[in-house]
């Protein structure tokens, strides 16, 4: 298949690289080049990805557009969320064809999950 005129990369922003690293590497073990100080590239997220310095974050009340990461293991998931110190900011509920949560990175981003009803 071809990658002419597809999404090939997502950038975010991020208030704090470091914090950022941290969360995302316990939470979905991502692995990272850094670019000097203000950038980070991300391996192993599905995707090509990076983090820039930032102090703006995204929130689907500013009108950005919704990151959705997929589980297998929703619970699991949003157990690793918090205890990597995201924040949940709608719990689990459930939509046609699956269910989900949202929740803030140590940026302040919001992201989401979904799983399959089981």
């Amino acid at each position: 298949m071809s990658n002419h005129e597809k999404i090939h990369y997502l950038e975010f922003q991020a208030k704090d690289i470091a914090a950022t690293k941290a969360f995302f590497k316990e939470v979905f073990n991502w692995n990272y080049t850094d670019y000097g100080p203000d950038y980070v590239a991300v391996h192993n997220a599905g995707m090509e990805v990076g983090f820039y310095r930032s102090d703006k974050c995204a929130s689907t009340e500013n009108g950005s557009a919704l990151i959705v990461f997929f589980s297998d293991e929703l619970e699991e998931t949003l157990a690793k969320v918090e205890s990597a110190g995201g924040t949940i900011i709608k719990p689990i509920f459930s939509f046609p064809g699956g269910k989900r949560f949202h929740f803030t990175d140590p940026n302040d981003n919001e992201f989401a999950v979904w799983g399959e009803e089981k």
